[in-house]
């Protein structure tokens, strides 16, 4: 199974407890990813650990207003300056922190492309900030012990790419069960 891409390549014991490493959402799955989440206007549309911008940038261009988090300067940087050419800078709320420290508690919609590990461990602060019918997409990493209620598989890059919707108040209720 492929979808876990150049991950397995990773020395796994370089990487901290929640240090993911960036690999941008690929621009061909970012149209498949809005439409899953239903993205627009009055949406509030979080991207955890946004990198150079590109989800956000899109869910901006939709309507909704969008909240970007990034603990990496450069990548932030990179995505303020993607922003100002898209026009669509003052949609955008930029964060420079660990997405672990963030209230999630207005988010309409949460974004990740982050690890099963790390997915692991948010899912706490998912199921203790976000508000019930919130839609959580995840890219080629699942969120272990939340079922989906959509799952769409595309091949780019040579690869499988999975992603995955979580609905809070439906994903999440089969926590204590499985």
């Amino acid at each position: 199974m492929y979808t876990s891409g150049w991950f397995v390549l990773l020395p796994i014991h370089l990487l901290t407890t929640h240090e993911v490493p960036w690999v941008p959402t690929r621009y061909e799955l970012i149209s498949h990813i809005m439409r899953i989440a239903r993205v627009g206007p009055g949406d509030v549309f979080y991207d955890l650990g946004c990198g150079d911008g590109r989800v956000v940038i899109e869910a901006a261009k939709r309507g909704a207003k969008a909240v970007c988090i990034e603990i990496r300067e450069d990548l932030l940087r990179q995505a303020k300056e993607n922003a100002k050419k898209a026009c669509v800078y003052e949609r955008i709320k930029f964060i420079h922190d660990d997405f672990f420290r963030v209230d999630l508690s207005d988010a309409t919609i949460v974004y990740m492309y982050l690890l099963t590990r790390v997915n692991e461990k948010l899912r706490p602060k998912l199921q203790r900030e976000l508000s019930i019918g919130t839609r959580v997409v995840t890219l080629d990493f699942a969120i272990p012990k939340w079922r989906p209620v959509h799952i769409e598989k595309h091949y780019t890059g040579g690869l499988e790419r999975t992603i995955y919707l979580y609905i809070k108040g439906v994903s999440d209720v089969f926590t204590e069960t499985v």
